[in-house]
């Protein structure tokens, strides 16, 4: 999610075709149910989603990943070419509201086995200053009053970085997958199962490693992190809202800083995919430190990298700025 200037449409569009690129003789020589070689054929919008598949799919699927390592999944475009090929796909994964031009291109898909993220949660909306609340649960379908911060697009997307909403898409895509694939259907529930497991361990992880925090406010640049502050009693307080797009007025960077001393907040996080420029200027005028917080849009190295080590990372970063260790 940049916080800086809209890339050019050209380079944005460049960068769509590189991403399907890669995939496109792949996709077209599917059909539907499994492909001539045996496998699902399945096309992710990008990474959590394509994540999802390739853990649960195990050597029964090939996943392409509509948007590709370092691009920003928000500006993806796709030609006539790519959306036809899309078509083309034995099954799409993809999460409704986050990239438009996918949700245009699977609305023209005509493909049977379609796992729509959103539908298996449920979405709240967000703002810049989303609080959790210490000691309550939330539940995995967002119930959650008196801190709803409405936001004009709609709700926010970004439930993967809840490891419990995590886990429910993950069911979603599971019982999807064995609907295009039945034979093998035993074997793709077995691999929802652990990697549900996983995500409860992971949940366990945040909640225990974030008991000990010293204070619950952390300032980022973009509001990605809304169900993650809910989820663990944190408070979030962003410097821009849901759209990427949005620019912060004087008015919040003044609220900013009021809330960073009243709250004696530590570190300002940005985004590893994004400028650090409005960060360390917040971080400058408060004498603050500024770190990375990963929204896991995507990640640079997939080869030593996944979902879980960088919501590790996430974890420690988030522990070291809250006096959590």
């Amino acid at each position: 999610m940049n916080t800086g200037p809209r890339l050019p449409r050209l380079i944005r569009t460049s960068a769509a075709l590189t991403a399907l690129g890669a995939g496109s003789l792949t996709l077209a020589a599917c059909g539907s149910g499994a492909g001539d070689d045996g496998k699902v054929h399945v096309a992710a919008s990008f990474y959590p989603m394509a994540y999802l598949a390739q853990q649960i799919g195990g050597d029964r699927v090939e996943v392409r990943n509509l948007t590709q390592p370092g691009t920003e999944p928000h500006d993806l475009e796709l030609s006539p070419k790519q959306t036809g090929q899309l078509g083309e796909a034995d099954m799409i994964v993809y999460l409704k509201g986050l990239q438009p031009a996918v949700d245009e291109a699977v609305e023209q898909s005509g493909v049977d086995n379609i796992a729509e993220a959103a539908s298996f949660t449920t979405l709240e909306k967000h703002g810049t200053d989303v609080h959790g609340e210490e000691g309550h649960d939330h539940g995995g379908h967002g119930e959650h009053e008196g801190h709803d911060h409405g936001d004009e697009t709609g709700g926010d997307p970004h439930v993967w970085l809840d490891p419990v909403r995590y886990a429910e898409v993950a069911e979603g895509v599971g019982k999807q997958l064995q609907k295009a694939d039945p034979d093998h259907e035993d074997e793709y529930e077995k691999n929802t199962e652990a990697l549900v497991k996983k995500l409860g361990k992971l949940d366990k992880e945040f909640k225990d490693g974030l008991k000990g925090k010293k204070s619950d406010t952390f300032i980022t640049t973009h509001a990605a992190f809304g169900y993650l502050a809910e989820r663990y009693g944190l408070h979030e307080e962003a410097v821009a809202g849901i759209d990427p797009e949005s620019e912060p007025s004087a008015a919040r960077m003044k609220e900013l800083h009021d809330v960073a001393k009243k709250d004696e907040v530590d570190t300002v996080f940005f985004e590893n995919n994004a400028s650090d420029k409005t960060a360390k200027t917040l971080a400058g005028d408060l004498n603050l430190k500024t770190a990375v917080l990963s929204p896991l849009e995507s990640v640079k190295n997939p080869k030593t990298q996944d979902y879980f080590s960088v919501m590790h990372q996430n974890l420690t970063a988030l522990k070291t700025a809250l006096g959590a260790q």
